[in-house]
């Protein structure tokens, strides 16, 4: 359905819908983890790359703890 064919009221019982709708906390905190863990091996591979740390396992998911807890305390 194109934009023109929608109504004022339709997308207005979206807009209240999504704004009623909390979502599933497990979804969000696993999404958390697989971002955080993907952009802790981009940071661990960049800092390798310059020589300042070495790309281990233990470094990436250090990163990725850190960087999960950061996202988390930032959107209670």
């Amino acid at each position: 359905m194109s934009e023109d064919e929608r109504g004022a009221g339709e997308e207005a019982g979206f807009g209240e819908a999504a704004a009623r709708s909390e979502g599933s906390p497990w979804v969000a905190q696993g999404i958390n983890a697989v971002l955080s863990t993907l952009f802790a091996l981009v940071v661990v591979g960049g800092l390798e790359f310059i020589g300042a740390a070495a790309f281990t396992l233990v470094n990436v998911a250090t990163a990725a703890v850190l960087i999960f807890t950061v996202s988390y305390v930032a959107t209670r």
